[in-house]
């Protein structure tokens, strides 16, 4: 690895010894005890931004971590801007960086009864990112649901809690992203003009859902490239609406 990039980010170095197990390795507590322990703990409170940073300079300086990062959540939250989605369904929570990024971008459209509801398997990270979610003073919009994504999103329909999906934002487990978007559709919970956004389509890659999308007569997809911080990786976002 380059070693000015190594420089850059200390944190590559664990990475590139570690190879594929570079998370759940307790990295994720590590993360919650350093930022409660940090001297500046009052000034993140209820400043979302401020956490994400936060977040990233852990990312980068101490332990990789698999959030989406700022360069590839940035269009996001400018398609948040532009739709103004009411109800906002992230599949993969991790530790909350993305749930805090766009939940805070949702509460700023000033749409009002906004909600973001974060999908995570692990309750451990779950607990993290509604620990994390708090204290960035998101509670009120950011809902965290533990389990598989495709049953929650049934349970979440059956209870009456979900009735459509104005934005979908796939960042779990790639291979099952495909089959995820299906049971949104089958559902019926995407209408016409639901944004769906898919991360790390080029790495660590989901060729599944590439064909399933473009095969699709009822999606409209256009790719962006983006950055995978810390690391400056080159990755693709997916952006599909339906028609």
């Amino acid at each position: 690895m380059d070693p000015a990039l190594l420089q850059k980010y200390p944190s590559l170095k664990k990475f590139q010894e570690l190879g594929d197990d570079y998370w759940k390795d307790g990295r994720e507590t590590k993360l919650l005890d350093w930022i409660y322990a940090r001297p500046d703990l009052e000034q993140l409170r209820n400043n979302p931004a401020a956490i994400c940073a936060a977040m990233d300079d852990f990312a980068a300086q101490h332990d990789f971590l698999i959030n989406i990062g700022p360069d590839k959540a940035r269009p996001v939250v400018d398609m948040i801007n532009t739709n103004k989605p009411r109800t906002f369904v992230e599949m993969g929570g991790y530790v909350g960086y993305s749930a805090i990024a766009f939940g805070h971008a949702l509460r700023s459209t000033g749409v009002e009864g906004v909600r973001l509801w974060s999908l995570e398997f692990s309750p451990l990270f779950a607990a993290i990112t509604m620990n994390l979610v708090d204290l960035a003073g998101l509670s009120d919009v950011v809902k965290v649901v533990t389990g598989a994504a495709a049953d929650s999103v049934r349970r979440l329909v059956r209870e009456g809690r979900l009735e459509r999906i104005d934005m979908l934002f796939l960042d779990h487990v790639e291979d099952l992203y495909h089959e995820d978007l299906q049971v949104c559709e089958q559902l019926g919970l995407l209408k016409s003009g639901a944004c769906i956004v898919a991360d790390n389509v080029l790495r660590p890659g989901a060729p599944k859902y590439r064909e399933y999308v473009n095969a699709s007569s009822t999606l409209e997809t256009k790719v962006t490239k983006g950055l995978i911080v810390p690391g400056d990786f080159e990755d693709e976002v997916w952006f599909s609406q339906v028609k």
